[in-house]
């Protein structure tokens, strides 16, 4: 007798419930993601909060028998400093403290045994951009009046003077007439690279030492930092900031790839330093036409939203690259309280960006975990990560700007102590005059070569040529 074979009822869903179930689907799709009213601060707040909360979960530094400090791979060394400096934003602007101790453990655990973020661990991978951006979390925490450390432990203005001490003992005129290398030591492949995020850098922690101290000193490294930029091709005359170029060829090899970090660093550097001179029109043209050109950095369709241009389009985005658009956010809104006439223009950048943002935050199980295509709306892209949340987290809370203080300085309103000898057992001071510091022995070890990949999109517009 031949088995019993189930009817068709039995086998197949009836039509109607296979259409109720895939509009149930899209449904869940479309309300997926975070709930972001841009003109409400507490809607704000909450959808920073579960960005800060999905990004939180990838450290394990304050897990015991882990490193405060530490990402575990993929992620190097200086994002972990740059995500503390995102959740000093996440403190300046909710005013929520949860994570303030983790922030506090991570930043002074990792100072190294000369309280300059050398630390011995990361030799095979410190660049000058790497301890930079450790250094820069440190000069946003005093000049948001984080909590201050214990007095018998390193204090946030002494940590950035630090790192800054160390990197102008670093400035190179053997080779490009100036300027920083990638890496700090002969040994790392990079260390014949110059690159623009390190000097950015530099010029951007001059800047914001010269606006809170009110040292001339750091002005001038600025200015230095500045016109080398310029000089070396590294910006071009009409304000694009490209990657970097090699010592082995005097720097006449100009990667001309662009970032949207590299553009932000510059941007922050020059607002503060037009705070400083109290509104000079050098500095004003400066940045607005760093501003102008990030117009390549944003989607015609939809407008405003940010993309990555050199690697965002082509898929090709690596674990560094998810997390620059943050910078750009994180200084662009930083600009507005430095020059407040670029409000309006920059916000208008900030909420068309942070709104695609939070559309594209519907990823994984929660429903939450942010992707970096935020020009594809809804559609999440598959991708997570730190600096997936990070980009995300900083655009959305960018939002608040207008609600918060003007970063103090040390004589209106800071509570930061400085060193202006710190970094390196106090072997150098900017308060002296610039042709005092005698010239650094070099070391004269082989002098490795590096290639700078470049992304397959070969001549792309965003490379200017």
């Amino acid at each position: 007798m031949a088995a019993h074979s189930p009817s068709n009822h039995q086998r197949r869903r009836p039509a109607w419930l296979s259409t109720i179930i895939i509009i149930l689907v899209s449904i869940s799709q479309l309300c997926a993601g975070l709930k972001l009213d841009l003109d409400d601060p507490d809607s704000i707040k909450a959808a920073a909060g579960q960005a800060a909360f999905d990004m939180i979960k990838y450290y394990d530094g304050n897990i015991t028998g882990r490193i405060p400090g530490n990402l575990p791979d993929p992620y190097y060394w200086w994002q972990c400093g740059a995500m503390f400096g995102s959740l000093l934003d996440y403190y300046y602007y909710t005013g929520d403290a949860q994570y303030n101790a983790l922030v506090t453990e991570g930043l002074l655990f990792q100072v190294g045994p000369s309280n300059d973020y050398m630390t011995p661990n990361q030799t095979k991978t410190t660049g000058n951009d790497d301890q930079g951006f450790w250094g820069m979390s440190a000069m946003s925490a005093a000049e948001q009046k984080f909590p201050d450390p214990p007095e018998d432990k390193p204090q946030w203005l002494a940590l950035a003077q630090a790192v800054f001490n160390t990197q102008a003992l670093r400035w190179d005129t053997q080779y490009c007439g100036g300027g920083l290398r990638w890496q700090v030591f002969t040994f790392n492949t990079g260390y014949d690279y110059k690159n623009t995020i390190s000097n950015g850098v530099f010029f951007n922690l001059a800047a914001r030492l010269a606006r809170y101290t009110g040292n001339q000193t750091y002005a001038d490294w600025a200015e230095k930092a500045w016109d080398w930029t310029t000089d070396v091709g590294l910006m071009s005359p009409d304000f694009h900031f490209f990657d970097g170029a090699h010592t082995t060829l005097n720097c006449n090899d100009t990667n001309r790839q662009q970032w949207t970090y590299n553009a932000g660093v510059y941007l922050l550097g020059a607002a503060s330093m037009y705070n400083f001179t109290e509104g000079s029109d050098k500095w004003r043209n400066r940045v607005d036409n760093i501003f102008n050109q990030t117009s390549i950095f944003y989607s015609p369709n939809p407008p405003n939203v940010m993309v990555e241009v050199a690697c965002e389009p082509y898929g090709t985005c690596d674990t560094d690259n998810f997390s620059f658009k943050a910078y750009l956010a994180r200084w662009m809104a930083a600009t507005t309280k430095m020059a407040p006439y670029t409000y309006d223009r920059v916000m208008e950048k900030i909420r068309a960006s942070a709104a695609a943002a939070a559309l594209q935050c519907s990823g994984g199980a929660s429903g939450t975990l942010c992707g970096i295509k935020w020009s594809d709306g809804a559609k999440y892209d598959g991708t997570t990560g730190v600096g997936q949340q990070m980009s995300a987290l900083e655009m959305m809370q960018s939002l608040l700007i207008s609600r918060v203080a003007a970063p103090v300085t040390e004589k209106a309103g800071g509570t930061s102590k400085g060193d202006p000898s710190a970094g390196s057992a106090g072997t150098f001071d900017p308060t002296l005059p610039q042709d005092t510091i005698g010239k650094r022995d070099r070391i004269g070890a082989g002098v490795l070569t590096t290639l700078v990949l470049v992304s397959g999109a070969g001549s792309a517009w965003w490379m200017i040529s």
